[in-house]
Order: structure tokens, then sequence, then C-alpha cells
């Protein structure tokens, strides 16, 4: 018969896992959005100033 305590055990690891797992890839996507507005800022702050000769 297993023990109740390896049963908590397990699902508290279970439920921790999901959470990093879940954690990380809000953070990724995070970056994602920030890195891409970034550059479509870099691009129309570009694009916006005048060009010198």
């Amino acid at each position: 018969m297993e023990s109740p305590f390896l049963s908590i055990l397990t699902i508290v690891a279970a439920v921790l896992l999901v959470v990093v797992t879940g954690g990380i890839g809000y953070l990724t996507l995070a970056d994602w959005r920030d890195r891409r507005r970034r550059e479509e800022e870099k691009r129309t702050t570009r694009s916006a100033t005048p060009k010198r000769r």
C-alpha cells in the first residue's frame, strides 16, 4: 500500500512542475513581445527621423 505522504508529495511535485512550466512560457512570451515592440519602435524612429546629407 502506498503511503499518503508519497501521494501528497507526488501531487505537489506535479503542481509545481505545471506552475514552473507556465511561468517559463509566460516569460518567454513577454520577452518575445517586448523584443518585437522594440524592433517596431526602432523602425518607426528611423523612418520618422530626417536623413542627413
